[in-house]
């Protein structure tokens, strides 16, 4: 059996401090959803998503959308479904009519993120680091007992003082007023 036959481009590139997207297509499992271009272009936003993650990015990192729809007629569908993927995210935009898209799909989106090289990394240890100190949060919360013990104990050292006999210091000559 031969291997499945890859498509002759790349689905995301990074280029110097850029993220480019291939157009995305609202399809799922190898196919287009139902729904028309409400679910594909839902679909074609997660699609979109997906490949920013694959170099550290997020929509919120997009500079730049080419949408292309068959049928001008569905621009206000498309609109609603495009708003409510992206979020506040709202970036460049142009919407162009085609006659056809491949595998007859309705909608195509393509992006540009703006993601300089060193933010992709910063991005991913500002996860990690959130997910230490998470980490560190609930293991100090599992912890209530062992901190109570601690204070008793002190607290039994700072009553042991308080009980103990104080001795008088006497004031040596060389400090006597004059």
């Amino acid at each position: 059996m031969a291997a499945p036959v890859q498509p002759p481009y790349t689905p995301v590139v990074r280029a110097g401090d850029w993220v480019i997207v291939s157009g995305q297509l609202g399809m799922k499992d190898g196919a287009l959803v139902p729904g028309g271009v409400l679910a594909q272009t839902a679909q074609a936003v997660v699609n979109l998503k997906a490949q920013l993650a694959t170099m550290g990015a997020t929509v919120n990192d997009i500079a730049k959308t080419l949408c292309f729809l068959t049928d001008m007629d569905t621009f206000p569908q498309f609109n609603e479904s495009y708003a409510a993927g992206f979020g506040s995210a709202r970036p460049a935009r142009s919407t162009i009519g085609v006659k056809q898209l491949p595998f007859g799909g309705a909608v195509e989106i393509e992006a540009w993120a703006y993601l300089p090289a060193g933010a992709a990394k910063k991005k991913a240890s500002g996860k990690k680091a959130a997910a230490k100190k998470s980490t560190a949060k609930k293991s100090a919360a599992k912890k209530p007992a062992a901190k109570k013990a601690v204070k008793k104990s002190a607290a039994k050292k700072v009553v042991a003082k308080k009980s103990a006999p104080k001795k008088t210091a006497k004031k040596s000559p060389a400090r006597k007023k004059k």
